[in-house]
């Protein structure tokens, strides 16, 4: 990179991911492979990754020296893409193309398979060159998002070589990390070379194709990572049998999509492979990560409980046990995010964040694992695997009260004790997602609106699980939850003379940060609210400075910070959206639950049913606008799909005859289990 060149961060709105969790494969939207092309103005993701790194940032194919045109992809089914190509250099009887190549790429776990199959329109055998070019990097995902190049490649770190005495294959050493690449010959053929020039390798066959035939040639890389933080799930995927019918396609489109994504996103750690859970989304969240895991579970529960147990005993495993100022651990915490390698922010994030590889910096992944037990219960969880975790619940219950209020005033709140970690520490984690009406970003410590709601609900719904399995403390929780509810409903409130609203925060003066978020609408179906409450919350979230066609806007038209193209201060994303959605529902207000629920029908239909992590509800060309850096897949966008279907068929716990809804989205719609 040239000196005077900027470092950005890369954007891939218009880029094609596979995703077989832990492996990821990202490429144009003709299927195209190449990071050494700028895409956006900015360093390309594309590659082939598995856990946090990129293997092959690199897969070219060329016919007699030239590089085929790429024409068409689509990914017919999980892990599976398919590139048409046509070669401009092979002369036919007539101007139109006479060879073309279809490109077929299978993702595994840990490999990425790639055969080509090479077709000829000519009435005479064709003999062609044809080689791929590769090229490893090793590059951190830190450092691909950051827009920086590889520095294992750069400090000589990657090693590329030949397999002794196979003459098909070469391997990348990188630390522990192994990458095999074998070539297969093609039928009646002889053994293709293999050149290695650095970290580049080439691939070469002397193809002949028949008359008016076709003929075929492959290569494999196989990955061997044993530091990886996360492994491929073990277990079938629970949702592989639903399918979903709707009269209205946009419904049945979307929830099938989402439900192969979130297949694609499933993984669990070496200690507990069985255990199950949706890593947060792909590119840049490709782990385990609290909050994140335990909303899509949340919003997977009418279909199945297992994703919810599997990611409950995977965070229990991680539940902490001590104070540790570095992780920002504490007794009872549940985990932020896993990683195998330390966090550390570069090139156009370096702002100096730097984090553990287990990682306890937020301030509600407690108070959503407790109410995900309960909720996973209510759907028919096995008693026996809850009450399993009980001592966990218990910890996390008591780190409400004796860890989860830093300053003793009350509220639960935080403050990024070690200077280079997260500075917001709730959904909404950005540095600048925390803001007054006017503009100007709070300062913590922080204690969010929604995060006073959760805690209330998890020592409500706390109690009553220990209430069912006899254990001790119940009416002390709702005892401590009514304090709450009183303290809540007596500072939160503000007016900005358009109606009354919770603000977002209490800064560190105990202010009221009086802008109008979505994280208001978190608050209905917690209980923390009176019915009046209820009542003017509802009121401001369907309001047209919030409600959008396309999800409810993470920050109010009118506030001083707004931005549609803000990661948190004015774009919409869909789990945002899907959990106002629910707590609409949850209040008996199931004509403003629609109303969201049309916007996100809207907006997956504009995203080709891959909703992405956030986008912009603002766009003067009637469709929302992609936000250039969000993850897609992404968990919970892809499961609040599932949300949407449930308000529509109108399930509940353990209903055996569930009302669906009268609006026109539900006309036809059928749940199908095969």
């Amino acid at each position: 990179m040239n000196s005077t060149e900027r470092i950005r961060q890369p954007w891939m709105h218009d880029m094609k991911p596979l995703v077989v969790a832990p492996a990821q494969l990202w490429e144009t939207a003709d299927g195209t492979v190449d990071a050494s092309q700028q895409h956006a103005g900015a360093a390309n993701i594309a590659g082939f990754y598995v856990g946090d790194t990129r293997i092959i940032s690199r897969i070219i194919p060329v016919v007699n020296g030239e590089a085929p045109t790429a024409i068409a992809w689509n990914s017919p089914q999980k892990g599976v893409g398919v590139s048409s190509m046509v070669a401009r250099n092979v002369d036919g009887p007539t101007a139109d193309p006479s060879v073309r190549i279809a490109e077929n790429r299978t993702l595994e776990p840990d490999a990425l398979h790639e055969r080509y199959v090479l077709r000829s329109v000519m009435t005479d055998p064709v003999t062609l060159d044809f080689s791929v070019k590769l090229r490893f990097d090793m590059a951190s995902m830190q450092e691909i998002k950051g827009g920086a190049s590889s520095s294992a490649a750069a400090n000589g770190e990657v090693i590329l070589s030949r397999v002794p005495g196979d003459a098909c294959s070469a391997e990348v050493a990188y630390g522990e990390l192994r990458a095999t690449v074998t070539a297969e010959p093609q039928d009646g053929s002889g053994v293709p070379s293999i050149i290695l020039d650095g970290l580049d390798c080439v691939i070469s066959w002397q193809v002949t194709i028949p008359a008016r035939a076709e003929t075929s040639v492959g290569l494999h890389i196989a990955v061997s990572s044993p530091r990886n933080a996360v492994i491929a799930a073990n277990a079938d995927c629970p949702w592989a049998d639903v399918q979903v019918e709707a009269a209205d396609n946009r419904v049945s489109n979307w929830v099938n999509t989402s439900l192969r994504d979130l297949d694609g996103l499933r993984m669990s750690i070496p200690a507990l492979p069985d255990d199950e859970f949706l890593a947060a989304g792909a590119p840049w969240f490709f782990t385990l990560f609290g909050r994140d895991s335990l909303w899509a579970a949340r919003f997977m529960l009418p279909l199945t409980t297992r994703t919810a147990m599997g990611a409950l005993r995977t965070l229990a495993h991680f539940q902490a046990t001590e104070s540790n100022i570095q992780t920002n651990a504490d007794p009872g915490k549940i985990m932020h995010e896993l990683r195998a390698e330390p966090l550390v922010q570069t090139g156009a994030f370096n702002d100096g964040t730097s984090l553990p590889p287990l990682y306890y910096g937020t301030i509600d992944a407690t108070e959503l694992w407790i109410i995900l037990l309960a909720e996973a219960l209510r759907w028919g969880a096995p008693e026996q695997e809850i009450e399993a975790l009980l001592p966990n619940l218990e910890a996390a219950l008591a780190w409400l009260r004796d860890w989860g209020d830093c300053d003793g005033d009350g509220f639960l709140e935080y403050i990024d004790r070690t200077g280079h970690g997260l500075s917001n520490q709730g959904w909404k984690d950005s540095g600048d997602s925390v803001r007054w009406n006017d503009g100007r970003i709070a300062d913590g410590p922080i204690a969010l609106c929604e995060v006073q709601g959760y805690a209330y609900q998890a020592a409500i719904l706390g109690a009553d699980v220990l209430e069912k399995f006899g254990r001790p403390g119940a009416e002390d929780w709702r005892a401590w939850a009514k304090r709450l509810k009183t303290r809540f409903n007596e500072v939160f409130w503000v007016d900005d003379g358009n109606g009354r609203y919770p603000a977002i925060a209490l800064d560190r003066d105990k202010k009221p940060v009086d802008s109008l978020t979505s994280n208001i609408g978190h608050l209905l179906g917690t209980g923390i609210l009176d019915e009046q409450g209820v009542r003017d919350v509802v009121a401001r979230l369907v309001g047209d400075d919030m409600l959008s066609g396309y999800g409810v806007r993470t920050m109010s038209t009118l506030a001083g910070g707004y931005w549609p193209e803000s990661y948190h201060c004015g774009s919409v994303w869909a789990h945002d959206s899907a959990i106002v959605m629910n707590g609409l529902r949850a209040e008996g207000y199931e004509e403003e639950a629609l109303r969201v629920a049309d916007g996100l029908v809207r907006a997956a239909d504009a995203f080709d049913y891959q909703i992405p992590e956030l986008y912009s509800g603002d766009s003067g060309e009637n469709s929302p606008s992609p936000y250039p850096a969000a993850c897609h897949p992404q968990a919970w966008s892809a499961a609040s799909s599932v949300s949407v279907l449930s308000l529509l068929l109108g399930l509940e716990p353990c209903s055996t005859e569930p009302t669906p809804s009268e609006s026109p989205l539900a006309r036809g719609l059928r749940l199908n289990r095969n």
